[in-house]
Parts: C-alpha cells; structure tokens; sequence
C-alpha cells in the first residue's frame, strides 16, 4: 500500500512540474470580441467615413488590418498585395499602429526549451526502471511482484482439498494410470522405497493426441496422493520480455519447494521444450533460455522432496533430447486412444449423473465409435442429451446417441438447404461411386451408411465400417482406400462426361493424396521408393530449417512426387475398373438413393443387387450398429493417411 501511494504522489508531482512550467512559457492569450470580415473596399469606405479611430496591422506579414467600429464590433480584413493603407489614410483622421511582430512565431523560453530536451529521455529512464522493479520482485527474481515486467504469477495453485479428481475418475487408459500409481505410492510412503535406496523417477512425460485426458490423469496423481497440485501451460513461459520465461520457470519451483510434497504439471510443454538449435536467434533465443533454466531447476533436487513433475504433449517427437533423458522426465507414459471396452466405461462415467431410457446399450454405442478419444467421447454424452432436451424428452434415448454421433461424424442436416433435381442426381450418382468401390474393393472396410443429405459442408457422404479397432493397415487395404476415394470422381465423369464433373471430389482427393504421400514416404509401401522414412527429410526441406544440411536431394523429392501421383492414378484406375465392371449396381444404388436419399449398408446391398426395400422412403434407415463382438461402427477420424484410424466419410 505505501508503494502504491509512492508512486501515486511521484506522479502527481511529475504532472504538477509540468503544468508549471507550461504555464510560466504560455503566450499571454487576450479575450477578443467577436470579429466581422469585411472585403478591403468597404473597410477602407468605412475607414474614410471616420467610423475607425485606430486600425491596427497584424499577422505575421502585416497585412491583416482590425479596427473597433463605433458599436464595438470588430472589423477585420486583409490588404491586397500592392496596396499601402499608410499612404491611402494619409492625413485622414485615423490612427494606424503596426502590431505584426506580436504575431510573429517567438522563441520558446529556456526552461521551456530544456523540458522539451529532456523530456523523451526522462520517460524512457522512467518507464525502463519501472519495469525493473516489478520484474525484481518474487522469489529468485520470478516476477511476482507487480510493474509491467513482473505481471500476475501464472502459477495455478490447487490445494490437495481442492483435487477432487481420483482414478476412478479416469477410464479407459488403465496402462498409463498403472505407470503412475507407483508414483502415488511414493508420495504417499515414501519410507518403502528410500529405505532400499530407491528414488522415484523425477518426472513422467504424458504423450499420446489431443482429448485423451492427460491434463485429467494428473489431477488423478494429485488428487489420490493428497497434495497441492501446481499447473501451469508451456506457453504462459514465453513472453515479449527477456528473461521473463526463465524468471517464470524459478517461481514455479520456489512454489513447488514451499508446497512440496506437490505435483507439477507443464501442459503443453513442446512450447517450451521444443528442440534447440532452430531458432532465429540460436543459443541467445527467449524460448532456449527458457528451457535452459527448466533443465537447470529439474537438476536442482534429487528426488527426495517428494516433489513429482508431470508434463503433458501430443508431440514427443520434437522435445529436445536433454529434457527426455533419465534424471528430468525418466518416463513416457502413452496415453493412447481407448479401446472398445475403454470407450464403455468412458462413456459409463459421463453418463453416471445423466437419466438414460432403457433401451440404451452403451456397448452398442461404443463399438459406433471407434477412433473417438475421451473428450470426444464426453461430447457425445453431452450432444446426446442436447437431442433429448429438443425434443422436450425426460431420458436420453438410443436414437439420441444415434442422432449426437452423427452429428458429430458428418455435421448437422442442412435441412433449409434446396438441391436441384440435377445435383441431387449428381450428388447420387457421385455417392454411389464411393459406396460401390466400397463393396466390390478387395481389402476395402465394409459401408456403412449412404446418404445424399446435406451435412456439414458436404452434399452427401459414405461412411465404411472398419472390422474392429485396427492398429495396422495392409498394402491391399491401403490401395482399397484410395479406390474408394477415386469412386465418386469417377462416377461422375462415366454418367456426365468429363466436361460436367464438380468441385465436389476435392476433398475425395485431398484424402487419397495423402493416404499416397504417407504409402511412398512413412509406410514403405512403394517399390521404388523402398522401406525408407522420408518424411521428416520432406518436412525439413519444405520448413527450409535454417544451418540444417539437406537430407534429400532434388532427385529423390522428384522420384517421391512421381510415385504418390503413380499411387494415385492406380486408385483411379482401379476405381474406373470397378464402376465399369459392375455399371448396373452403379445405377441401381444410385436410384435407390434418389427414392430414399439414405440407405444403411445391408439396404445397399439389396439393391445393388437388384432387389427392393419394403420400408416406406419416409422412414430411416435401421441402425446397423453391430451388437456383437468383433465388428464396430464409422468414424469420422480425421484420415490423414498416416494413422490407423477408420476412414473419414466420403
């Protein structure tokens, strides 16, 4: 508070100087009545008429004449240029006084002069050093105090009253909440394992993609070993200021050494952690100094003060080597996406205080979605119960989960959305190709559901189902893929010709290129290319790494180009054998999707093979979920040709 009023008064007698002082060099300003401008003729008509008693000259070149008239009103005007009022009034009973230099710019005063001088100096002296005293306060120079350069802690404090989160909390992750129950135990009883000269690992490293609840599992290891729990973001430590980052990083482990035993948790840490040596501005960079510090803190205590560092990414990948080495982050815990009974017991748990109907099955409900992690999981539960609240429900019904997951998959109905009759059979035709490709590709994951709706910010998509949760994909599987991305393109160009194909395939095709590009350049499922990883090489060329020697030459960029549009164009051709081979089941999907505009994958089926639906066009397909084990439903993971996830709809 005495702070506050010191520099409340140095600024009240800063401004009070310089209102002083301005005010002691101020022109004298006189209080003038209102003036009329009259043309020269006429002030010199009413000059000679002796309405004037003096005139005076002002301006800066003193042509500018005023005079009081005899109601007091002031007369302005200007002389011409080759006109001498003295000698024109000469004689006449008027009096003309030159008061032009008053008008003249004067020269500022000294002390008006030396303000002006130091002024720009003085407050940049004041703003520097206001800034530094801010930026010394806090332990170790952290910037806990106020100033501009010191700013609010960034350290999020929670008490271990305040973790209410447990294990039981977190479902479908059980390997990575085995990892970090010893580290619980340690906190909690410490004495077993220092008494056999054991030291629990420093630090564990949580990897795995985004919404698989790894910010969630550290809350857990807090929360279960009853201590305060300390979270701050990777991001929150790099600032404009020098410095900054790595005073932040000594406040955060002078707070973590007050609280100890205490968890510590870096979300997002490649932030922070990334790789050094890339930087514009190499060892001297913010960010490395940053990370030089949190190496040198993470060094600083040798595992027995019970504190535990947890930090969270999705890209170990690019972590600098000395950050992952034993001693600062001794583990990685993978955090992957859940498996089918994952996804149950996930879904179990944000559906505990939800009211469900009876015909709910959960299980029914998970195999739809594989692919899908924890927080998208969670969304599902809560769009679910969006569908049930529209529909004025009391429970959350079977057909809600159905409705949430494909909302979520393909994006809601444009229902106001009106086609032509002509995109409808475009869209139709195009949909068919896909779903067409789908059946008859050796290796392709059965079809789902076919639908011409709009969704999204698509006309119509195909969804396939993949034959459980896959960890790897065959060559034959992979080539599938991309007869199956080609369909629609060329189904469009068989029925309408080449001339009337649409923009509509470009996601078709963003999709098979990549899924080529990740064959040639990840997968080694190229020939000519070999079992070689090019892609990190592609990266770093295309990134232009700066003082990096090139690990690919243009040779071998070119071959890699020609073998993915190789890829490609074995797709396409693959595709065009399939429709034409099998042109009447093209034909006959797409009418039927005309008619009913959605059709599950059995109904496709059916009438690819010519044969007729019983239901009325107005009805919905039936949900064709599996109920039984072994076989899943779609998802739409966003296939970027480099995961094992199903494929995204078409």
């Amino acid at each position: 508070m005495s702070n506050m009023l010191k520099n409340v008064g140095l600024v009240a007698a800063f401004a009070v100087a310089v209102h002083l002082i301005m005010k002691t060099d101020a022109s004298e300003q006189t209080t003038r009545p209102s003036a009329e401008h009259k043309p020269y003729t006429q002030f010199i008509d009413m000059a000679l008429r002796g309405d004037f008693e003096e005139i005076e000259l002002r301006g800066q070149d003193g042509r500018e004449v005023r005079a009081l008239d005899s109601n007091g009103t002031l007369i302005v005007s200007r002389i011409p240029v080759n006109e001498n009022i003295m000698n024109r009034l000469y004689g006449e009973r008027v009096d003309v006084v030159d008061l032009s230099a008053r008008d003249k710019p004067q020269e500022a005063g000294f002390m008006s002069r030396l303000f002006l001088t130091l002024l720009p100096a003085a407050l940049l002296i004041g703003f520097m050093m206001f800034m530094m005293r801010g930026g010394m306060k806090g332990p170790g120079g952290g910037g806990g105090g106020g100033g501009l350069l010191g700013g609010k802690s960034m350290v999020k404090k929670f008490n271990a009253r305040d973790c209410d989160v447990r294990f039981e909390d977190v479902a479908g992750i059980d390997e990575a909440k085995a990892e970090l129950m010893e580290m619980v135990d340690f906190l909690k009883s410490p004495g077993k394992y220092t008494r056999l000269g054991a030291k629990i690992p420093r630090g564990a490293l949580l990897v795995g993609p985004p919404g698989t609840g790894k910010t969630l599992m550290a809350k857990a290891v807090a929360g279960e070993a009853g201590v305060p729990f300390l979270s701050q973001s990777g991001s929150e430590f790099v600032e404009m200021f020098v410095g900054r980052g790595a005073a932040r990083v000594r406040e955060l482990f002078e707070e973590a050494k007050k609280s100890a035993p205490c968890i510590i948790f870096i979300d997002e840490i490649d932030a922070v952690g990334r790789q050094r040596g890339g930087g514009v501005g190499g060892g001297n960079d913010e960010r490395e100094q940053t990370l030089n510090q949190l190496l040198v803190e993470m060094d600083g205590f040798d595992g027995t003060e019970g504190i535990i560092i947890l930090a969270a990414t999705n890209r170990a990948d690019i972590l600098d080597a000395a950050l992952k080495r034993p001693g600062r982050f001794d583990r990685q815990v993978h955090v992957g996406l859940p498996d089918l009974s994952g996804r149950v017991r996930i879904l179990q748990t944000h559906l505990r205080n939800k009211p469900i109907a009876p015909d709910v099955d959960v299980k029914v409900i998970a195999r739809g979605v594989p692919g899908f992690s924890g927080a998208d999981l969670a969304n599902l539960a809560n769009e679910a119960a969006l569908f049930a609240a529209r529909r004025g429900d009391n429970a959350i019904t079977q057909a809600d989960f159905e409705g949430a997951a494909d909302r979520i998959m393909m994006g809601a109905e444009r229902k106001t959305m009106i086609m032509t009759e002509q995109e409808k059979r475009l869209t139709a035709y195009h949909e068919a190709g896909h779903a067409l490709c789908a059946l008859r590709a050796p290796g392709a994951d059965p079809i789902h559901k076919a639908t011409i709706i709009p969704r999204g910010g698509a006309l119509g998509m195909v969804m396939q189902l993949p034959e459980g949760d896959r960890v790897s994909l065959t060559r034959q599987q992979a080539h599938a893929r991309l007869a199956v991305c080609y369909g629609g393109r060329v189904a469009e160009e068989m029925v309408f010709g080449a001339d009337k194909v649409t923009t509509g395939a470009s996601g078709d095709i963003q999709s098979a290129t990549a899924m080529a590009r990740a064959m040639v350049e990840e997968w080694g499922l190229s020939d000519k290319a070999g079992a070689v990883l090019y892609a990190s090489s592609r990266q770093e060329q295309a990134m232009g790494a700066t003082g990096r020697s090139r690990s690919i030459s243009e040779v071998t960029s070119l071959m890699l180009d020609q073998e993915i549009r190789e890829l490609t164009d074995l797709g396409k051709v693959m595709a065009e054998q399939i429709l034409t081979d099998y042109r009447g089941e093209l034909e006959n999907i797409a009418e039927a999707l005309l008619k009913y505009e959605t059709l599950s994958g059995s109904e496709i089926k059916i009438v690819a093979q010519g044969g007729t639906l019983t239901r009325d066009p107005s009805q919905p397909p039936p949900d064709e979920t599996p109920k039984g084990p072994g076989t899943f439903g779609a998802t739409p993971a966003n296939d970027t040709g480099n995961d094992m996830r199903p494929p995204k709809p078409l």
